[in-house]
């Protein structure tokens, strides 16, 4: 679930985070989505059970307002 991968790896800050990194995305504190950053403030995701893969901006009105962390492997 995105709340377990949420603690995963390590915590990265958003000027060191790169492609690869894991972005989580959540409200009032509970994880609920995750993405793949891939650079320039970009990310893939798939945002629904059976929705189409997509690349979004870190950065768009909707997800900025939910960005919880990006995190990285140990």
């Amino acid at each position: 679930t995105v709340r377990g991968i949420s603690g995963w790896g390590q915590p990265v800050a958003p000027v060191h985070a790169r492609a690869g990194d894991l972005v989580i995305f959540g409200s009032r504190g509970v994880a609920t989505h995750a993405g793949v950053h891939v650079g320039e403030s970009r990310f893939v995701h798939a945002p629904s059970t059976g929705g189409t893969v997509r690349l979004d901006s870190i950065r768009g009105a909707y997800w900025a307002q939910r960005w919880m962390a990006y995190r990285r492997p140990a």
